[in-house]
């Protein structure tokens, strides 16, 4: 077991130090800039788009697509990712949650566009993903092979170990509950949704995210609230410690950033590559709009969620204690401001979120196989693997599992990221269809034809006739 930890550790020191950090913000400033500030300008648009109906009897409608990305993204990121962020980088880490999640809005913008250009029809619905756009508009099977694999093994099996391994801690940690127990019976509930097919999840998923985020969110607010006249500090706290000029805890700014950057990207993937494979799922009249929903998917995510866990925990001094981290330091904080009873609303709260997740990130791993090879065979021996990862985890060591993320999602954001960098002109072409066609007046609707150098966007073929004034 300690080669397998000396690998790791190894790989992520490489990806995170020398490789990742760097390309994330390099290219989220690019398509920042490209884009003309996308997440800015059109902020208004994304919530006017969530309630947009779909176009037309197949596929899922925008607000479910969004549900199931959310469904991914928000989850131990936001509680036990954010709580082990302070507490190896120090307040700081926060404030680069913060810069990559904006950043990160235009650079999820381009990816979630992407997959919606270059999606294939399944029957009444659709899939796609980086995996298809590499194959479709690179003409790089090869390439797609190996990023529908990574995404499998990192969202499917890896990422469902950690939260099924924070599930548990929690539940341990606020009711005495046997880890192994609590497993057994998340897996076996995984179980009876992931068999139900994409449909089933849309459906869990698009009553269980709001739920939980509402019910989360009412209880930081309560919190802040109670605590106002400490949030400009808390602030202050942050952006000095982001800096260098405040370490409270952490080893300084190089540690705040990777940290900062590390559970941003876990918590609202922008980049990653693996909301585009949800994104791909929606029927909607253009593609640059569930590039927009998804855009803002990463600013509920980390400018709201995960802001809402940051704040509770630096208005306490659990942090400082260096005695627990991750979910455990969540619970001991919320206890803090509302009494012994937060240590199991976050265990419920977890179980809610971390749940979700297990479901979106179970269809990341189904599509992707499906891009592989359609077998029934494969299919149903990955959903066996995904209920024993789920076991798995529930009583791993938390760092090695944590550590096992990092890897897998680095080396799957770096690929995605060359790709999109080498794709971005098709995306920025599409958003200024978009916006000539809004500017107009018009609702926007996409047509391949319209982009002259669009190839193999086969779903977008022949829909101009459908355009309306």
């Amino acid at each position: 077991m300690l080669w397998i930890e000396r690998i790791v550790d190894g790989g992520n020191t490489l990806l995170w130090t020398y490789v990742l950090i760097a390309l994330l913000l390099i290219l989220g400033v690019y398509f920042t800039v490209r884009t003309g500030f996308v997440q800015v300008r059109l902020f208004k648009e994304m919530f006017r788009l969530i309630g947009e109906k779909k176009d037309g009897k197949n596929g899922i409608s925008a607000f479910q697509a969004f549900t199931i990305s959310t469904a991914s993204r928000v989850g131990t990121g936001n509680l036990a990712g954010v709580a082990l962020a302070i507490a190896v980088g120090g307040p700081g880490a926060v404030f680069w949650m913060w810069v990559i999640a904006f950043i990160g809005m235009a650079t999820s913008f381009i990816e979630s566009t992407l997959a919606q250009v270059y999606k294939v029809k399944d029957g009444d619905q659709f899939r796609g993903g980086p995996a298809y756009y590499m194959e479709k508009a690179l003409n790089a099977r090869w390439l797609g092979i190996i990023f529908a694999v990574l995404i499998t093994l990192c969202f499917g099996l890896i990422f469902n170990a950690v939260q099924a391994n924070t599930i548990t801690l929690a539940f341990e940690n606020a009711f005495g509950v046997n880890r192994l127990l609590v497993g057994v019976i998340i897996a076996f509930i995984a179980g009876l949704i992931i068999f139900g097919g994409v449909k089933r999840i849309a459906t869990v998923t698009q009553y269980v995210v709001p739920i939980m985020a509402i019910l989360y969110l009412i209880i930081a607010f309560f919190v802040v609230l109670t605590n106002l006249t400490q949030i400009p500090a808390v602030i202050q706290l942050i952006v000095s410690s982001a800096f260098g000029f405040n370490e409270v805890v952490g080893g300084g700014i190089g540690v705040a950033i990777m940290q900062g950057v590390r559970r941003g990207l876990f918590s609202n993937e922008a980049g990653m590559g693996s909301v585009p494979n949800a994104a791909a799922t929606a029927n909607v009249s253009h593609p640059a709009k569930q590039g927009l929903v998804q855009s803002l998917g990463v600013f509920v995510d980390t400018m709201i969620i995960c802001s809402a866990t940051a704040f509770m925990i630096l208005l306490t001094d659990v942090y400082q204690s260096g005695e627990s981290n991750g979910i455990v330091l969540t619970q001991s904080a919320l206890t803090q401001h509302i009494g012994e009873w937060a240590s199991s609303f976050v265990a419920i709260a977890i179980l809610l979120f971390a749940f979700s997740s297990i479901i979106g990130n179970y269809y990341y791993g189904e599509t992707n196989i499906e891009f592989i090879r359609e077998n029934s065979i494969w299919l149903i021996i990955y959903r066996i693997a995904v209920m024993l990862m789920v076991v798995l985890g529930s009583v791993a060591e938390i760092m090695l599992v944590w550590n096992l993320a990092d890897l897998f999602m680095g080396l799957m954001a770096v690929l995605n990221l060359v790709v999109i960098f080498l794709l971005g002109k098709v995306a920025f072409s599409v958003l200024q269809n978009y916006i000539e066609q809004r500017n107009q007046g018009k609702n926007p609707m996409f047509s391949s034809e319209m982009i002259p150098e669009l190839k193999n966007a086969d779903c977008w073929d022949g829909k101009s006739e459908k355009q309306q004034p």
